[in-house]
């Protein structure tokens, strides 16, 4: 094996083991996957609070990335997976459990409607995403 090939199957192995560990591991994926919800609600917040200016393509390609997160995201909290620590799923969703499914339909529905509407100005823009915001931080 060459010295180029022999790098290029190290760097796709360690780009593919950390999927390959949240795929094993409901609580390492759900963290990873709210990550990326947070990743994609920053731009959001910034133009909320006029830290940013706004930006339709980019508000539709957030709110896009925050669904796709979500959807599906209940089955990776199953019975037994709780995991204590900071910026970790309280034990709630356990106990709690229709509550926080409810919880998680009101994101996604108000990620839908985001996304339907699709704001192409500022004052759009702001009830969606307020609205999105309250949803998501139903949950913390």
């Amino acid at each position: 094996m060459s010295g180029l090939n022999k790098s290029v199957l190290i760097l796709t192995a360690a780009c593919l083991a950390p999927l390959a560990i949240a795929a094993g591991d409901p609580a390492e994926e759900r963290h990873e996957r709210m990550e990326e919800v947070g990743n994609a609600a920053g731009p959001l917040g910034g133009m909320l609070k006029g830290e940013l200016e706004f930006d339709a393509a980019v508000a539709l390609a957030s709110f896009t990335t925050m669904q796709q997160q979500i959807d599906g995201i209940g089955e990776l909290f199953p019975e037994g997976s709780y995991v204590a620590g900071p910026d970790r799923a309280t034990q709630a969703v356990w106990t709690q459990r229709a509550d926080f499914d409810q919880k998680m339909a009101d994101f996604a529905t108000a990620l839908d409607a985001a996304i339907a509407t699709n704001p192409q100005d500022l004052e759009a823009f702001k009830p969606v995403a307020q609205n999105v915001f309250k949803n998501c931080k139903a949950c913390h």
